[in-house]
């Protein structure tokens, strides 16, 4: 039997298989509001062992590209509970990635009064794209002051609260991809002189501090989080002291008792590949202090691939991404060898329903 298509228990959820629908932005959004379509598009996807939404910015400032959905109002809560109703429904499972893009950001994506912030005044190379004004430069970022690094845990804290609210029945930390945990992480985005910057062990403090109060606030068995060792998306460069960083960071985690680690692996799409050392020393380090956490690896999986790493315990979870967008019924395809439907990369970040909703499930299809 193929572990993949079996169940697992994460935290209080039974999922009904181990795989996972990786966070995966899509700018349908509009006016930064979850809405019917955003709803339909999960509730198609809810035969995933556990659905995770793309990133959801906890303010304002978090607010960084065109058409991403927020969780600090009211009416964006009430749009996700749309989503959570409708995945519900179908006995699915869903946890929201909290993200605060920080740094990576145009002000022409921001609403009147947000600012584009990071841990230092370093700006990104390249563009970015503005539904006002095309692509445009990337913003330079304000340095956060020690009262902006306590507003966004803060806002951390809201958003995990406000999500909860909206009957997710989880979040997901988004420390990863060059957001905003990642840019106090890494020392290419940090170059503070302070107790949130210099070395490494203060480079970790802010995502700590972070987990810890959110965990403070909903319980360790509704908070994950997704880490990308070897990433350089947004601007990131390959450092020295990944491997002792991200012992450090994954033992603190898992003392926090975090319900999972979840680890980005984009060689797939020609980033750096985590090595298979760094990857099972974060996963030993959590383990050793919380063996009964859950541990997510992405990158490319088949199900033979998947049932391999986790008849191994190298992982509890896979995650699937790309795929997810063009094959609603992936686990369904997966278990019965159909093939997949290729997803059309020029509608990633449309707006409107096509490469959206639109794509048929097999029993429809031509395959």
């Amino acid at each position: 039997m193929n572990l993949l298509f079996t169940e697992y228990t994460l935290g209080k959820n039974k999922l009904k298989n181990r795989a996972v629908m990786a966070p995966m932005t899509r700018s349908r959004a509009i006016g930064n509001i979850p809405n019917d379509l955003m709803a339909e598009y999960y509730s198609q996807r809810a035969s995933a062992g556990l659905l995770i939404t793309e990133g959801v910015s906890l303010s304002p400032n978090g607010l960084g590209y065109a058409r991403i959905p927020g969780i600090f109002s009211e009416e964006q809560v009430q749009g996700w509970k749309k989503v959570t109703e409708e995945v519900h429904a179908k006995q699915g499972r869903i946890f929201m990635q909290l993200m605060h893009s920080g740094r990576v950001g145009n002000y022409l994506n921001l609403p009147k009064g947000a600012e584009v912030i990071g841990p230092s005044a370093i700006g990104l190379k390249g563009t970015i794209w503005t539904d006002a004004e095309g692509m445009q430069s990337y913003s330079s970022p304000r340095e956060m002051n020690s009262k902006d690094i306590q507003v966004a845990i803060r806002e951390y804290v809201n958003a995990a609260e406000n999500a909860i609210k909206a009957g997710f029945d989880g979040v997901e930390l988004h420390g990863a991809n060059g957001y905003l945990i990642e840019q106090f992480l890494h020392p290419s985005a940090n170059h503070r002189n302070d107790e949130y910057g210099g070395d490494w062990k203060k480079r970790n403090r802010f995502a700590v501090e972070v987990a810890t109060a959110v965990v403070d606030a909903i319980g360790a068995d509704k908070v994950g989080i997704r880490l990308s060792p070897y990433g350089v998306f947004n601007d990131l460069e390959i450092h020295n002291e990944i491997e002792e960083q991200y012992k450090d960071l994954a033992t603190s985690l898992g003392k926090l008792g975090l319900v999972y680690i979840h680890i980005v692996d984009h060689s797939s799409m020609g980033a750096p590949k985590p090595t298979a050392s760094v990857v099972a020393l974060i996963r030993e380090s959590y383990k050793s202090q919380n063996p009964n956490g859950a541990y997510i690896l992405s990158g490319g999986y088949d199900p033979e691939r998947a049932d391999s790493d986790l008849k191994e315990k190298n992982a509890d979870l896979i995650a699937f991404g790309r795929n997810f967008l063009s094959n609603p019924d992936l686990v369904d395809r997966l278990e019965k060898g159909i093939p997949l439907a290729e997803p059309d990369a020029s509608t990633f970040y449309t707006p409107g329903e096509k490469g959206y909703t639109d794509y048929p499930v097999a029993t429809l299809s031509k395959v």
